[in-house]
This record gives C-alpha cells, sequence and structure tokens, in this order.
C-alpha cells in the first residue's frame, strides 16, 4: 500500500513523456534549434518551424519535408504536429512556431485580435465534403439534428451555414456541435451526430467505410472556397524576408509535386496522416493543389460570411492579411 504513489508518479511521468513525443514532428531525427523559432546553432542552417494537423489539407508541407535531403535549401524545415486547432494557435500566436499550415479563419481573428500574421499561400483548393448519415436524403431532413464542424471559425462552418441558407433553413435548424476532425466519424457511425463537414481524409473515411454519404461537394455550395492557408509570423517574415522566401518557394515547389498523386506522392502523405489506401485515393480525388494563390474576390468574399454569421465585427483587410509577394517573386524566378 505504501507504495502506490511511487506508482501514480511513474505513470504519470510516462503519460507526460509519451504526450512530448506525440507531438514531435514526422522525422525523429530531424534537426532542431535549441533557441526560439526560426533560429540555427552554431553553423547550422536556420530551422523553420511549422505547425500542422495531419490532414490532406497540409499535404504540400509533407512532400517538402520528406524532399527537403534531395534539396539546398538555406534552411532546415521542422514539423511540428499538433492534436487540435487551439494547441497550434497557441503556438502560432505566442511565437513558439513560425508559422502553419492552419484554417484561414483562426489566423484572421488572431490577426484581428493584434497578432502578427500574413497568409502567403492557400493549403489547397476545394476537397471538403459535407458527409451525412446514409438515411440522408436532403439537407432539410437535417432539422432539429446534431451536426459536426471543427471550429466555429472556420470554412467548414460557412459550408454548413450556406448550405441551410440555400435549403431556406436557419442555422439554428440545426445543432451545430464542434468536434476533433478524427472523431467525427466515429460519431457518425454511432449515430451521434446526423453528418458533419470537415477537412480531409476524414470525410473520406465515412464514406469508403459505408457509414456516411456526400450531401454536397464544397464546390456546389461555394466555389473556390478559402479554407486552409500558409500563414508566417510577421516577425519571422521580418527577421530574414529571403528566408521566408526561400520557404515559400520550396512550399510552392512541393504543392506542384502533391498535385501529381503519384505512387510517390501517396506513400509521402501515408507516413504523416497513418491513413488506409481507399481512403487516401478518394480523399485526393476531391482536393488540389495546383493554384494555392489567395485571391482578393475569394478573401473577400470570406470577410462577409464571417460578418453575416457574426463571427467577426471588423475580419481583416486582404491588404494588411494576405501578402502574395512572395508567390509573385516565385512565379517571376520560374
Amino acid at each position: 500500500m505504501p507504495q502506490r504513489p511511487l506508482f501514480r508518479t511513474l505513470a504519470i511521468f510516462i503519460l507526460m513523456l509519451s504526450t512530448i513525443t506525440a507531438c514531435s514532428g514526422a522525422k525523429e531525427n530531424r534537426p532542431s534549434s535549441a533557441g526560439a523559432a526560426g533560429t540555427g546553432g552554431s553553423g547550422e542552417k536556420p530551422v523553420i518551424k511549422i505547425g500542422y494537423l495531419p490532414i490532406t489539407h497540409a499535404a504540400p508541407l509533407y512532400i517538402a519535408d520528406a524532399f527537403e535531403e534531395e534539396s539546398d535549401w538555406p534552411f532546415t524545415l521542422e514539423l511540428i504536429k499538433f492534436g487540435s486547432w487551439p494547441d497550434l494557435m497557441h503556438a502560432l500566436n505566442t511565437g513558439n512556431i513560425d508559422g502553419a499550415s492552419v484554417l484561414i479563419e483562426l489566423a484572421m481573428k488572431a490577426k484581428e485580435q493584434g497578432i502578427g500574421l500574413k497568409a502567403v499561400a492557400l493549403g489547397h483548393k476545394d476537397g471538403n465534403v459535407l458527409v451525412v448519415a446514409n438515411d440522408i436524403g436532403k439537407t432539410e431532413d437535417l432539422k432539429g439534428k446534431p451536426f459536426a464542424i471543427p471550429s466555429r471559425f472556420s470554412t467548414h462552418n460557412i459550408l454548413l451555414y450556406q448550405m441551410l441558407k440555400n435549403a431556406g433553413m436557419a442555422y439554428s435548424d440545426v445543432q451545430a456541435v464542434e468536434l476533433a476532425p478524427a472523431e467525427m466519424p466515429a460519431a457518425l457511425s454511432e449515430g451521434r451526430i446526423a453528418g458533419y463537414v470537415v477537412a480531409e481524409p476524414f470525410g473520406a473515411i465515412s464514406v469508403v467505410a459505408g457509414k456516411g454519404k456526400v450531401l454536397y461537394q464544397s464546390g456546389e455550395i461555394w466555389e473556390n472556397s478559402v479554407d486552409c492557408g500558409l500563414v508566417l509570423r510577421d516577425a519571422f517574415i521580418g527577421k530574414d524576408r529571403e528566408l521566408a522566401q526561400a520557404f515559400v518557394n520550396a512550399y510552392l515547389e512541393a504543392g506542384r509535386k502533391a498535385e501529381h498523386k503519384s505512387e510517390d506522392e501517396r506513400a509521402v502523405l501515408k507516413k504523416y496522416m497513418n491513413v488506409d489506401d481507399k481512403v487516401l485515393e478518394l480523399s485526393l480525388q476531391w482536393i488540389a493543389y495546383d493554384e494555392l494563390r489567395l485571391d482578393e474576390e475569394s478573401y473577400e468574399r470570406l470577410r462577409v460570411y464571417l460578418r453575416e454569421m457574426g463571427l467577426s465585427e471588423n475580419p481583416p483587410t486582404f491588404g494588411d492579411f494576405v501578402d502574395n509577394s512572395f508567390i509573385d517573386a516565385a512565379a517571376g524566378a520560374s
């Protein structure tokens, strides 16, 4: 009996150790800086720390990381995996990472609250599906039922809002619930929710398993919708703009490789997402990585939605938040 506190202490220590390990990047032997983000040790290349969640929308980051050893970049890329958007945003807002592939609305909200951030590229185009239980035939069948979204501040929430609006329904006609993306397929299978909309590959998981079906593709509701983007901290850009440019160049090159969706690219994505072949294949059919420029028209429509839904009183303007100069420079150099 007296030894129980010791066992309890050891158990807590092991749990903490496993949590720290789970938050590390995909490469265990990746060089890392002992200092702040964006720095490197003496004689080493500077380390660029970028946060992500394991979703197909961050594929350009995975490709860049996987092919780094074959490249001559003037930096070392360190990907930091997070289990939730709040955890990622905390690291981004506090400067523990230099940038992230993140829901653009979360970054806009942070910018509105005074955090110095710039959106320098998109993560993808399309690739969001509204998945429902097999007994749901139309939008009206969702009335009064729970429908999951990853965050109120997400394009997924806007897609839900617009789908309901198109059907003559109010947002309050469904029970919008926030769930972690990885929980959604199980919640649908168990009948706890009637549907969900979220980043891939979680929509494809339910469809491949036969536990759900696609009610709408995102393009059917909002063409050229803005979702995940590559966001960098102003402090990182200001410290070494040439380094930031080199990183964006590598990111865009990786996006072009990701769009091939060949066996090589799929093998890379599987290492970062641990997803079934059939699920990944279906997920990649819905998504594109070939054009990652964030255009003003799409961004302004997003600002309208955020105000219309009461999610933001004064979302940052295109000029304040979006910096396409890196993409322009990359295009000019190619």
